[in-house]
Order: C-alpha cells, then sequence, then structure tokens
C-alpha cells in the first residue's frame, strides 16, 4: 500500500509540476490520458532513480562531499531529464525543454511536493 500511495504522490507531483513550471508540458486534452501518462511518467522515474542515483552517488561520492552534496541537484536534473527523454521514446505526451530551467527545477519541485504529500499521506 505504501508504493501505491507514493506512485500516486509523484504522480500528483509531476501533474503539478506541468501547471507550474514552464518547459515541462503534458501535451493532451484527454483526462484519462493525463492520468496514465503522469501515473507511467511516475513509475519511469522512480525506477530511473532507484536503478542510477545509487550507482551514480557510489561512484561519485568524492563530488557529492566535495560540493558539499549540491551535485545533487544537477543529478537529480539530469535524472529528471532522462526521465523526459524515456517517456518521449515510448511516444507518452510528457516533455522536458531544457536542463536548466525545466529538469533541474522540475527534478526540485517534484521532490519537495512528493515529500510534502507523503507527510500529508503518512498518516497512522
Amino acid at each position: 500500500m505504501g508504493i501505491l500511495l507514493r506512485l500516486i504522490a509523484t504522480a500528483v507531483a509531476f501533474w503539478l509540476s506541468t501547471l507550474v513550471i514552464p518547459g515541462i508540458d503534458l501535451t493532451t486534452d484527454s483526462m484519462t490520458e493525463k492520468a496514465t501518462t503522469v501515473l507511467i511518467v511516475a513509475v519511469i522515474f522512480g525506477l530511473v532513480n532507484g536503478v542510477l542515483q545509487p550507482i551514480i552517488k557510489t561512484i561519485g561520492c568524492g563530488v557529492y562531499a566535495l560540493t558539499l552534496g549540491l551535485i545533487a541537484l544537477v543529478v537529480n536534473g539530469l535524472l529528471f531529464l532522462l526521465t523526459g527523454w524515456i517517456a518521449g521514446e515510448l511516444d507518452l505526451p510528457f516533455q522536458v525543454d531544457g536542463f536548466w530551467p525545466a529538469a533541474v527545477l522540475g527534478a526540485l519541485f517534484v521532490s519537495v511536493v512528493t515529500w510534502l504529500l507523503g507527510l500529508v499521506m503518512d498518516r497512522d
């Protein structure tokens, strides 16, 4: 149940990012297709983060220490951009245009919103 709630929180965060951040677009008019797309993109983002982020942190631990963790913003932006690219390759109507304005801000926004939704939904 926890994984499903986390997936829904991430999907909502992705949907909100398409409304708030310029350069992150959900190009469909159908509400069903929008919901399906953000759920699939949330799954892609979870898989990309789950597989690549531990490898990147292990290999680049020196860079993380040297930059006091600020490189994590760049890494998260790259993973967000990779998620947008994979979504494009799967012909999903989700696009991330650009690294600095869209990908880095989008990754930061999705992380904060997912964290906040996790706090709200984690009521016992």
